[in-house]
């Protein structure tokens, strides 16, 4: 099997740089990145002149065929190369399903999930891997577990297994404390399908998660955790009361732990912990060791601000409603603690607010912002990847959006060995 990739979603192309990493064969056949309602497309602009022709990252030439900054809800599904992996980053929203009379089922409009289901639908690619936040499994918050049963009966209906975990790349020895959902999905009629012994039974499931599965090569779980969330094993999509997908969106509900698998219409899910004893990344050890701007570095003013911000707090506050409450928050390590993974890294980092991370200067001791290339080492990107012409904010904001390059370079090494077998 070819190893062709689309990259859905690339922002400045995390993905595409992990699967390189692993191995330097991937023939990246599309990618699209698009941001609603800016003028100027910084991110698309970063990913196209990283991957040019003459890439230095690959060493080739570049193997893109389409580069696409467009809305993906404006290209055809049969316009897109045929590709036998998608991998995209695709934002939680509402995956709610409506019927529509004559015209079937529809989701709600700008929902980017749908795209990609559009996409695997007409292309059917033999591979998916995804990336959310951790949250997709609980929402929305009146119906808990609705979104993400609505992606699986809609992966169920196309052919494919689904397993899933969310990673928290610090657990696994990297820089930053960033929890984010991964998602892979295989066609039953793959090789990796045919010969990985999967069954509809609970102990097969629970024996793929901590045995055979996709993630468990990589990512290895404590097989004698016992959790006080007890798995979870369902067999609702293949009750009479679910006709489609509109059914699952008006009824279906689960409580989804931090791990599983759905295999041809069965769901078990449980709490894992990760097993890993490695070398543990510091926020110190990514920080730059020689001198940096005097603009990274905070002024009295800002000092006392982020005292304040990242302080505890109890402050009476009145609703809309005319209801008196108290709002309170606990305090947090100021400035932050070196010795340990960074915090998870917002689309503000380095403004003055609550979730900036600031440090103290390995030269001079003082107080400062990350740097942009400190920025680009917590999500284990290369120096200066970013620094491309776009404004300083912007690569900040960028990074924030990322996903932790090492841990899709270590999905990639498996990967590598199902595709062998394919």
């Amino acid at each position: 099997m070819e190893k062709t990739v689309v990259e859905l979603f690339a922002g400045v192309g995390g993905f595409r740089i992990g699967l390189t990493n692993a191995n330097s064969d991937w023939n990246f056949v599309m990618a699209n990145q698009w941001e609603p309602g800016k003028k100027v497309q910084h991110a698309f602009d970063c990913y196209s002149k990283r991957f040019d022709k003459h890439s230095e990252l690959e060493g080739k030439d570049s193997i893109t065929e389409l580069q696409l900054n467009t809305d993906i809800s404006t290209v055809e599904a049969h316009e897109i190369p045929s590709h036998s992996l998608l991998v995209g980053g695709f934002p939680c929203q509402d995956y709610s399903v409506a019927r529509t009379g004559a015209t079937g089922l529809e989701g709600k409009k700008g929902v980017l999930w749908w795209e990609i289901y559009r996409i695997a639908k007409e292309k059917k690619p033999s591979f998916l891997l995804l990336e959310n936040v951790d949250r997709l499994l609980k929402s929305p918050s009146k119906q808990r577990g609705r979104d993400f049963g609505v992606m699986l009966y809609s992966l169920y209906q196309l052919g494919y297994t689904v397993e899933w975990r969310i990673i928290n790349a610090a657990e696994y020895g990297f820089a930053q404390r960033r929890r984010r959902v991964f998602i892979f999905a295989f066609k039953n009629d793959t090789n990796y399908s045919k010969t990985s012994n999967l069954t509809e039974e609970q102990d097969n499931l629970k024996d793929w998660l901590h045995t055979r599965g996709f993630f468990q090569n990589e990512f290895p779980i404590q097989n004698d955790y016992e959790s006080k969330h007890k798995p979870v094993y369902d067999k609702t999509f293949l009750t009479e009361e679910i006709k489609d997908v509109a059914d699952i969106s008006d009824n279906f509900a689960l409580s989804f732990r931090n791990s599983g698998v759905m295999h041809n219409g069965v769901i078990y899910t449980e709490e894992t912990l990760p097993d890993y004893t490695g070398h543990q990344v510091t926020l110190g050890e990514i920080l730059e060791t020689g001198r940096v701007d005097d603009r990274y570095f905070l002024t009295p003013q800002q000092i006392e601000k982020f005292n304040y911000l990242k302080g505890p707090k109890r402050i009476e506050r009145t609703s809309k409603e005319g209801f008196s409450y108290i709002f309170s928050e606990g305090g947090m390590t100021f400035p932050d603690d070196l010795s340990l993974p960074g915090r998870t890294m917002l689309t503000s980092e380095a403004s003055v607010n609550r979730s900036t991370h600031v440090v103290s200067d390995k030269v001079t001791g003082k107080l400062r912002f990350l740097t942009p290339v400190e920025a680009e080492r917590l999500n284990g990107f290369p120096d200066n990847w970013t620094d491309t012409g776009m404004p300083e904010k912007f690569r900040y904001f960028t990074m924030g959006n990322a996903l932790v390059v090492h841990l899709i370079e270590k999905m990639g090494k498996t990967l590598n060995m199902i595709f062998e077998q394919e």
